[in-house]
């Protein structure tokens, strides 16, 4: 993940930053419960990553990308996108277990492109970040996150 530029010592990025973090742990998990055919923990797996992504995704969506849309509107758009397409297929295991036998994989393709996505916002959208918004900018970000609060557990909480 990017360190290089320091966009992680600004409390929302730092924070978007934990939530890919955590996410990306979930994936190996998600992975190990793929080879392992435990079809119904990649649904728990992946109910945990869209509490995850929820907020994180209302942060970004709200909060810095109409920051950001001015200058850079394809790739947001594509964010947007790609948002989207996770969000429909980790959202199938919504209420238990998907029954569709092409769920698994398809949740295993969707992860490895928000693995892609992620990598995005961290060397790209981040940084641009950084530079393009000023103070009232990322207050604006900030009110959004004090809105949709964090789908991170709490230290000694249980997950």
């Amino acid at each position: 993940m990017c360190e290089y530029c320091g966009c992680q010592e600004v409390a929302a990025i730092g924070e978007l930053t934990r939530e890919h973090d955590e996410v990306v742990g979930l994936m190996a998990e998600v992975r190990a419960a793929h080879a392992a055919g435990d079809v119904d923990r990649m649904a728990v797996l992946a109910r945990r990553i869209t509490e995850i992504l929820t907020p994180h995704t209302a942060v970004e969506e709200e909060g810095l990308f109409p920051l950001m849309d001015a200058d850079f509107p394809e790739q947001v758009a594509l964010l947007r996108t790609e948002h989207r397409e996770v969000e429909a297929v980790l959202g199938r295991a919504g209420s238990g277990t998907p029954a569709d036998p092409g769920w698994p994989d398809a949740v295993m393709a969707v992860l490895n492109d928000l693995r892609t996505h992620i990598l995005k916002e961290q060397d790209g959208v981040f940084p641009a970040a950084l530079t393009t918004l000023d103070g009232a900018g990322w207050d604006s970000v900030d009110a959004v996150r004090a809105r949709v609060g964090s789908g991170l557990l709490l230290p000694g909480a249980a997950g």
